[in-house]
């Protein structure tokens, strides 16, 4: 990525690159713009699992540190930044993800998902695994699949790629109430969360569209970066012990509205009028 990155920004000559998240084409673009002398603009800044065995927190300390602007999801994610001496450029501007569930949850409304699948609303549980730290080990995985095989709800488990070639190699059936099911698109994925009963996962964007659609969620990590939703007691870190698993499926039921911790949805609007006030004037 790094070389076909600079072959790119030496021939457009930006204003400046932007970036999201915590991926390694994150970390790529960041590094070639900064080389570059390109100011970089970190969308989803700040973040912090404290977990450094992860790549992506090593990839968001790299590009934090890089950013010229820091755009931040929470007020916790801007004190994280400020603990470690970043305050310049730094704007608390919610969460565009945020955005993006609000518009696709009106239109995945009336489609025809959990029909399809043939689902009730609230009568299955919804699984996602992807993680290099759950799929890579065979013994994490090995436990997760041995705890969705004692749970006695239904189960519809969206495979990633990653997980597929995994679970084969692994030779763990699954049990006859998991439905495993291709990777979905957006809408269809958000149909699927807003249907559950419960959601297990140890995606951090799962975990988001949880909280923001009102279904308890329980994740297959340690730590989180999204602290906010385990705060406000809508998500459960269980690792991957098959019994602290089948323990929150059974006990873990959150009451009310999750706050509005992550921006009012209007997150892209606001990341915009910053740019155009500072990269305007370049």
């Amino acid at each position: 990525m790094l070389p076909a990155l600079e072959v790119v920004l030496l021939a457009e000559q930006p204003a400046g690159v932007i970036i999201y998240g915590d991926t390694n084409s994150t970390l790529a673009a960041a590094l070639v713009a900064a080389k570059l002398g390109l100011p970089v603009a970190h969308v989803e800044a700040g973040l912090r699992s404290y977990n450094r065995t992860m790549p992506e927190e090593i990839n968001r300390l790299v590009a934090d540190s890089l950013a010229a602007l820091l755009f931040c999801p929470s007020p916790i994610s801007a004190a994280n930044l400020a603990r470690e001496g970043i305050t310049a450029g730094v704007a608390v501007v919610g969460d565009v993800m945020y955005d993006a569930v609000l518009a696709a949850a009106a239109r995945s409304a009336g489609r025809d998902t959990l029909l399809r699948l043939g689902l009730q609303p609230g009568g299955y549980l919804l699984a996602t695994v992807h993680r290099a730290g759950n799929t890579d080990d065979p013994a994490r995985l090995g436990a997760i699949v041995a705890a969705l095989n004692a749970l006695t709800e239904p189960v519809v488990f969206p495979v990633h790629p990653r997980t597929a070639k995994a679970l084969a190699a692994l030779g763990h059936p699954l049990a006859a109430h998991i439905q495993p099911i291709a990777p979905q698109g957006y809408l269809d994925m958000i149909a699927l969360e807003r249907g559950a009963r419960l959601i297990l996962t140890d995606s951090g964007g799962v975990q988001k569209e949880a909280y923001w659609l009102a279904v308890p969620c329980v994740t297959l990590r340690e730590e989180t970066e999204w602290v906010e939703t385990v705060a406000h007691g809508w998500n459960r870190l269980v690792g991957t012990d098959p019994a602290a698993i089948q323990t929150a499926v059974a006990t873990f039921h959150p009451t009310g509205t999750p706050p509005p911790v992550f921006g009012d949805g209007h997150a892209a609007e606001q990341i915009a009028a910053v740019l155009a006030e500072a990269w305007g004037k370049l």
